[in-house]
Formats: structure tokens, C-alpha cells, sequence
């Protein structure tokens, strides 16, 4: 058998895992062989490809990023790129395709099992918004590097005696800034999920003022004012129509500065959130999830995902794993409301 993997979307910490566990299984054990697809979706479609052996991810468990290259290669967005992707697959032998990836990735496997192609989807998202699974790989590497900045620019604000407003990644979902935010400390956190109130933020920050602490903020770049519109940082959008956002931690120091007389700044973490090496948490998720994929890909159980329920991986369908998004429930966030201000 031989069997094909991709990565797609942005890069996350723990990607390099999920391709050693399905090449160590599938080569040692299942005696398959392993072909990796460049960039994504663009891999299958202009036929982009790599044989994967043991040797090429003998040392890849502690790299972040991926040995095989993402895109937003959106297939159903290219002409004729269906038939491309059948035609490939043919041309190469390969039997099916273990698809990693967060919520548009597993979206074009679900659809591509629904269209005869064989896939199985492993979920990747540093945001931890794709739902039928407890948690994804990425997710807590991402949590901790925005804690551990979070408590580094504590000092720096109790120096100065400024707010800084500290933005993180989240486009319809905070658990980053919910799960960094209640680990740092943070003084107010503003998710997707509950539009704020820039007055109940500027009471919050003046409380903490008077108290002779300095705040720190968290926010997602998906957060909104009330009333207000999502801070764009450019109009474009990506081949599944996704604007790129950012730009309201900016704005929100800004008007804390201005509301508040004192000084206030932002900082954006960014794609830091994505680098570096996966934590032990990821790692191990990232491996198990390999692991399964293959046992489906063996069982011929195609147009699922793998994923984590409790302490057990599971298999969902494709379907209901891209139904919705996963996003912060009230109560949750009621639970971090307790400590802003």
C-alpha cells in the first residue's frame, strides 16, 4: 500500500510528530510506503511530492514548523484541481491520504471522501478551535509561549507603570487568550466569543492603576468593541475567503492612553505563537494522533478524523468534525471574569 500525507494551513508546533508517527507506523510496521505532498493541498494538485522513509524523520520529533511545506491551497477553488488531485494519485500509486490540518484543510478532505477520494484527517490548530475533539496539537505550545510573554512583560509594566495590551492569536475563537490570560495573570481578557465594553475595559485598568499595579490586557485579534467591527490589518482574504486580521491591540492601548492619561502600549505576538519546538503535551498528542490515522488508513475507514476524548483517541466523522467551530462557552469565560480588574 502506499499511502500519502499533507500538511495544510499555517505551520503549528507538533506537525513533524503526526509525519514521523505515520511514516515509523506505517514503513515498521504496516511495511507501507510513505509519500509526503509539498505545501498542502498544492501537493496533490501540480503533483508536488517526496518519498518519506525512516532516515528523513529519524531526527524531525523536536522540530516545529513541517518537512513538507504548508499552504492555503483551497483545491475547490482551482480550476479542474479535483480531477488534478484524482489524476496524481493515480500517476503515483497512492492508495490515500492522511490530511493534517486545522478546520479548511479536513473541510476539502471531507469534501474530497465525499467526491471517492480516500482521506483521513488529523487535527491541527493552534487555536483548539475545531470541534469533536477535546483539544488539538499546537494549541498548548502556542498557550505557553503567549504565557510566558505575558510574564515577562509584567515586570516591564510594574517598571514603568503602563498597561500593555497584549495581542494573540484567535480569529473567532480566544482560547489562547483565555488559557495565556488566567495562566499570566492578566488583568482583563477580551475574546471573539463576547463583544466588550471599552468603558467596563478603561474602569478595570484604572482600578488596577489605583491599586499601584500595572495591567496587562489580553487580547484576540478577532476580539470586538461593541458595537464595533473587527480591526482589519489588510483587506485581503485567503482561497477559502478568510480576511486577515489584526490591528485591535493597537487600537485599544490607544484609546486606553488616551481615556486613562496613562501610557500605554502593544505588543503583538504573531507568528511567535507558531515557531519554535513543540512543548512534551504536543508532542506526545501530535504522535498519538499519528499513530490512529494510520490504524484508520489500515481499516479503510476513510472521511474521519482522529481525535481526543478524555485521555482516549476516537474517531469522528469528517462531517461532524468540521460542522462547526469550537468556541468559548459563557461559562468559561465567567470563570476568568472573576479575576479582571
Amino acid at each position: 500500500m502506499r499511502v500519502g500525507v499533507l500538511t495544510g494551513g499555517g505551520d503549528c508546533p507538533g506537525l513533524n510528530a503526526v509525519i514521523r508517527a505515520v511514516v515509523r507506523k506505517g514503513v515498521e510496521v504496516n511495511g507501507w510506503e510513505v509519500v509526503g505532498f509539498r505545501n498542502g493541498w498544492q501537493g496533490p494538485v501540480e503533483g508536488r511530492s517526496r518519498p518519506l522513509g525512516l532516515d528523513d524523520v529519524e531526527d524531525i520529533l523536536t522540530r516545529g514548523g513541517t518537512i513538507l511545506g504548508s499552504s492555503r491551497t483551497n483545491p475547490y477553488a482551482v480550476e479542474g484541481g479535483v480531477d488534478r488531485i484524482r489524476a496524481v494519485l493515480a500517476e503515483q500509486g497512492v492508495d490515500a491520504l492522511i490530511a493534517i490540518g486545522g478546520e479548511d484543510t479536513l473541510g476539502v478532505a471531507k469534501r474530497l471522501t465525499d467526491d471517492g477520494i480516500g482521506v483521513v484527517g488529523v487535527p491541527k490548530t493552534i487555536d483548539n478551535d475545531l470541534d469533536a475533539t477535546d483539544y488539538t496539537f499546537g494549541f498548548d505550545t502556542a498557550v505557553h509561549i503567549a504565557t510566558e510573554a505575558i510574564d515577562r512583560l509584567h515586570t516591564t509594566a510594574e517598571s514603568h507603570r503602563r498597561a500593555l495590551v497584549v495581542e494573540v492569536m484567535g480569529r473567532h475563537a480566544g482560547w489562547i487568550a483565555l488559557h495565556s490570560g488566567l495562566a499570566g495573570g492578566a488583568s482583563v481578557i477580551l475574546v471573539p466569543e463576547r463583544a466588550f465594553s471599552v468603558d467596563k475595559v478603561i474602569e478595570w485598568v484604572a482600578s488596577r492603576f489605583e491599586r499601584e499595579y500595572a495591567p496587562i490586557i489580553v487580547v484576540a485579534e478577532g476580539a470586538l468593541p461593541e458595537g464595533g467591527e473587527a480591526v482589519l490589518q489588510t483587506g485581503e482574504k485567503d482561497a477559502f475567503g478568510h480576511v486577515r486580521l489584526g490591528g485591535v491591540g493597537t487600537w485599544l492601548a490607544d484609546e486606553i492612553a488616551a481615556r486613562t492619561g496613562n501610557e500605554s502600549r502593544a505588543v503583538v505576538l504573531g507568528h511567535t505563537q507558531r515557531g519554535g519546538v513543540p512543548t512534551a503535551y504536543d508532542r506526545v498528542l501530535a504522535t498519538r494522533f499519528g499513530l490512529h490515522a494510520v490504524d484508520a488508513v489500515a481499516d479503510g475507514d476513510f472521511g474521519v478524523m482522529v481525535a481526543l476524548r478524555g485521555t482516549d483517541i476516537v474517531r469522528v466523522r469528517l462531517a461532524e468534525a468540521t460542522a462547526r467551530l469550537k468556541t468559548v462557552p459563557a461559562e468559561r469565560y465567567a470563570e476568568a471574569e472573576v479575576f479582571f480588574g
